[in-house]
């Protein structure tokens, strides 16, 4: 893997990768901060793996959203310590069971973004939230972190 970023002046950057995908960076409100892109990419990575499992699982969803919210040390280095990951799926009959299951397949096996937090000092909690033709409840899915505890890889050694 490869990123390249460029300075843009102030406190502006730019970073690409080498497929030219490019995301901007900054502590300007209306930029993805670094801290924030790092949200992001959690959200990112946990709800693609999630998602692909559900859709193995023949699990039909009308819409999924992962809502990702971090607290950090307020002291510096500000990395995070606490991290609640919210999967969201509507659809008209949601199974529980599988879409719990996709999720910590996701947080404990194939994440690499939750892994490496969960690694260090950030304990992440998935909850899941199902809105379906029966209502709408939620669970929380499992914690992974922090150094590694919850990781199926650690268990493994």
């Amino acid at each position: 893997k490869h990123v390249n970023g460029r300075w843009h002046g102030e406190l502006d950057f730019q970073a690409t990768d080498d497929a030219n995908a490019v995301v901007s960076l900054s502590p300007r409100e209306d930029v993805f901060s670094p801290g924030v892109l790092v949200l992001a990419a959690l959200g990112g990575c946990t709800g693609m793996d999630a998602i692909s499992i559900m859709s193995k699982k023949k699990v039909a969803v009308d819409s999924y959203e992962v809502d990702v919210r971090g607290e950090q040390r307020e002291t510096h280095p500000r990395f995070y310590t606490s991290i609640v990951v919210e999967h969201i799926v509507r659809g008209a009959s949601i199974p529980d069971k599988a879409v719990a299951r996709a999720i910590e397949l996701s947080a404990r096996k194939y994440c690499m973004v939750g892994a490496n937090l969960a690694s260090g000092d950030a304990e992440i909690n998935h909850r899941l939230r199902i809105i379906d033709d029966a209502g709408e409840r939620t669970c929380d899915c499992i914690t992974i972190g922090p150094r590694g505890k919850g990781l199926s890889h650690y268990e493994d050694a």
